[in-house]
């Protein structure tokens, strides 16, 4: 006894619509991929690229009213900019907010700058610099 074959034959009848949706996810996948890849790589650029001013809090000194800074900044000769340091308290509430201006053709400059807070400060964060 031979048993019937149910499938249908592959060429009379075209591919199912489950493999036409099949094919549709992959184009639509790789293109979403594609884009994703080229976003990542267009930020990446732009923010390690043309970032001219990086700095960081080598120490700090929180006083009662102001929090005294020390910022190591390197940058680009003649490039001028700005970075920003926040203080914040104990309970984790901004005490104080500021930037703090570079300019001149040195490439790395020591500082310290003193950061006036509303209370009692406990911390000194560098949040960026920005050239300009």
């Amino acid at each position: 006894m031979s048993t019937a074959s149910t499938r249908l034959p592959e060429s009379r009848y075209g591919r199912s619509s489950d493999e036409r949706a099949d094919r549709t996810l992959k184009v639509v996948g790789a293109v979403l991929g594609t884009v994703l890849l080229a976003v990542i790589g267009y930020f990446g650029y732009h923010y390690v690229g043309q970032n001219k001013i990086s700095a960081e809090v080598i120490e700090f000194d929180a006083g009662k009213d102001a929090v005294k800074v020390h910022l190591e900044v390197r940058k680009d000769s003649g490039t001028s900019g700005y970075c920003t340091v926040r203080s914040q308290a104990e309970s984790g509430a901004e005490v104080g907010r500021a930037d703090f201006r570079f300019a001149g053709d040195a490439t790395r400059i020591d500082k310290v700058v003193t950061l006036r807070t509303t209370s009692q400060g406990t911390t000194a964060e560098l949040l960026g610099c920005h050239a300009g």
